[in-house]
């Protein structure tokens, strides 16, 4: 996408313009000064189609004012505003999206024409960006590219400043993308070996990267980990990646990520129905791939460090059987009672490994770890557990400022006593109810006394329902989020 910036004194006059429109206290709506300008110039076009649409410029609700009279323009989009008090970056995130889709089906080109003083431009473009991702890579013969724009011009009265803060945000919405694509990527393309090697390719960003294969896995005690991918023809990797943004001394933020690149469940395997969605279970890893990905781009003053660990889960004669017991990195013995419930030895295993080696201020990880936080929350809440409580309104308050709303889940003593088992140190499943819960317990044994989240994004990440910014199959949940939180660490 290519993204220009002009004076608001100039009108647009080729493609689709987006004119802003605020609601009342009468709720009626009310077009700003260039919206104004545009519906005389139409003698009265725009006033004619609000009144016979009864539109009432709420929030994120759009008017599709075709081939409008006395202007070059291919069509007019009117973006309700709702309220301006009631302004926030999500709320304007879903204006811009919601505005771009309607734009995109008419012009390649879209102009948004920005005259009120509460919207903020680089809000208004990501949810343009984020609506704009289409997953077509593999389509040959009848590739769909209509209805997609290619530049996007913003017209408004501080044209450097709103380019500035779009320079910095266009590396966010570019990193959500990136991880939309891992996460759509078919398993036959995008496995343990090739992911590997894809995050070679962020040293290009001043990130030092890492890979470990299945030999030096093994000789540094890896045994959770590489369990997990005993049946499968790829080796598994770990991958870790550095950037350093801030003092030299100051101790990083960890990010760390389950990345199955397909989990069949194993000789415990899954059934068929669905199946196919189990490339997506390297979501979590995803997610905090594009965080540390958007912060090195930006070039955010912090230190952060990011592990991902990259398995795939297959039945074989080589896989691993329930009632096998594996010895972690810890050392900790872990009892293996369902190998469908794979993704927290892979956790394991690097959650100890970061916190040992870097002695984090602070340790997130991500995963699409259990069915049951989605029977917990649905499909627009993450569940996050931490044994931290004041990490918790930071959590809360990152998600809700950029539109991934997040929960918080009990984590308690009594959990712990349930994953004990007379046949190692723990094992990995316990009762049939809180499934989600009892996974989180079972992941804080390998945490030591690290400031530490959990998120289990299993129902956000991949096959939620469809919202303003996400109209494919993976949200890319949680870059944001954790790049969000992350930038409260930032130094000044």
């Amino acid at each position: 996408m290519k993204y220009t910036f002009k004076d608001l004194s100039k009108a647009p006059s080729k493609g689709t313009a987006v004119y802003f429109a605020r609601q009342n206290n009468n709720e009626q709506a009310i077009l700003d000064a260039q919206g104004k300008a545009a519906d005389k110039a139409t003698d009265g076009q725009l006033s004619r189609a609000m009144e016979a649409a009864d539109f009432d410029a709420s929030s994120a609700a759009t008017l599709l004012i075709l081939a409008p009279n006395g202007l070059k323009l291919d069509a007019i989009v009117i973006a309700g505003l709702g309220k301006v008090f009631e302004l926030t970056e999500e709320a304007l995130t879903d204006i811009g999206a919601n505005a771009f889709g309607d734009a995109q089906k008419i012009s390649e080109r879209v102009n948004f024409v920005i005259g009120h003083e509460s919207i903020e431009a680089d809000h208004i473009l990501m949810g343009a960006a984020l609506r704009g991702y289409v997953w077509n890579k593999y389509q040959t013969v009848k590739k769909v590219t209509k209805g997609q724009a290619s530049e996007i011009h913003v017209y408004s009265d501080d044209k450097a400043a709103d380019k500035t803060a779009w320079d910095s945000k266009q590396h966010v919405a570019e990193s959500v993308l990136y991880a939309r694509d891992l996460v759509n990527e078919p398993s036959n393309k995008l496995n343990p070996e090739t992911y590997a090697q894809r995050l070679r390719e962020f040293s290009k960003l001043g990130i030092k990267v890492e890979l470990f294969g299945e030999k030096e896995l093994t000789k540094k005690g890896f045994g959770s980990l590489l369990s997990v991918g005993q049946g499968s023809a790829y080796e598994s990797h770990v991958v870790v990646m550095q950037y350093n943004g801030g003092d030299k001394d100051d101790a990083p933020i960890a990010l760390v990520g389950k990345g199955v690149t397909f989990d069949s469940g194993g000789i415990s395997i899954k059934p068929s129905a669905g199946m196919a969605d189990m490339k997506g279970d390297m979501g979590g890893s995803a997610a905090v791939v594009g965080a540390i990905r958007a912060l090195a781009a930006r070039k955010a003053k912090v230190n952060v460090v990011c592990v991902v660990g990259l398995v795939e889960n297959m039945p074989s004669h080589n896989a691993t059987k329930p009632g096998d017991v594996v010895t972690s990195l810890s050392g900790q013995t872990i009892e293996n009672l369902n190998t469908d419930a794979e993704g927290r030895l892979v956790l394991a295993d690097i959650l100890w490994y970061t916190q040992d080696r870097f002695n984090p201020k602070v340790m997130l990880n991500a995963a699409t770890l259990t069915g049951a936080i989605v029977v917990a929350l649905g499909v627009h809440f993450g569940g996050f557990f931490t044994n931290d409580e004041s990490l918790v309104p930071k959590m809360k308050v990152a998600g809700d400022q950029v539109g991934e709303p997040i929960w918080q889940m009990p984590l308690h003593k009594f959990y712990d006593k349930k994953i004990d088992t007379p046949n190692a140190d723990v094992k990995n499943m316990a009762d049939r109810w809180g499934g989600a819960i009892y996974a989180a317990a079972f992941l804080q044994r390998f945490v030591n006394d690290t400031p530490w989240v959990h998120v289990d994004l299993a129902g956000t990440i991949m096959g939620s329902d469809k919202t303003p910014t996400n109209q494919g199959w993976s949200s890319a949940y949680g870059v944001r989020l954790f790049e969000r939180f992350i930038s409260e660490y930032e130094k000044d």
